[in-house]
């Protein structure tokens, strides 16, 4: 066959299946060291007394690594009122210093854009406690006695 000049052949593009698992396992990666280094940075450099019994649950980063979700609970026994005012006070003081979380974060991980930190209640243990609740009260109105 002929080949005309000045045309390149087709060249076919190969893409190694590994370089597509670790593309996507790179965000997952990067949101499991963003939550240990939040947790870290919340209890032992941030001195709010808002932040007081806040547990990091949780991490989620775009796979772009421009935003990440960071989902966190307040440990206490407190209930209703009490606890939606605890919430609210720490996602006030979780904002105030996220500047300075973004700033450690960003360096710590090496990353080169610094990450939006977004900040969410975990309302999941919530849920699972009190779905644990309405089973016991089942279990005792249908228990014979």
């Amino acid at each position: 066959m002929k080949r005309e000049s000045g045309k390149k052949p087709a060249s076919k593009t190969f893409t190694r299946p590994e370089s597509s698992r670790n593309e996507a396992s790179r965000p997952v990666r990067v949101a499991a060291q963003l939550r240990q280094e939040v947790a870290r940075l919340v209890s032992r450099d941030l001195a709010d007394p808002r932040l007081e019994g806040l547990v990091v649950s949780n991490a989620w980063i775009s796979s772009d690594l421009r935003l990440a979700k960071v989902y966190f609970r307040i440990a206490t026994t407190s209930e209703g009122a009490e606890l939606d005012a605890r919430r609210k006070d720490a996602e006030k003081a979780l904002e105030r210093a996220s500047g300075r979380l973004r700033k450690a974060v960003t360096s710590r991980l090496g990353l080169r854009v610094a990450p939006e930190l977004r900040f969410v209640y975990d309302e999941g243990q919530d849920a699972r406690s009190r779905i644990e609740q309405i089973l016991d009260e089942v279990n005792r109105e249908t228990k014979p006695t």
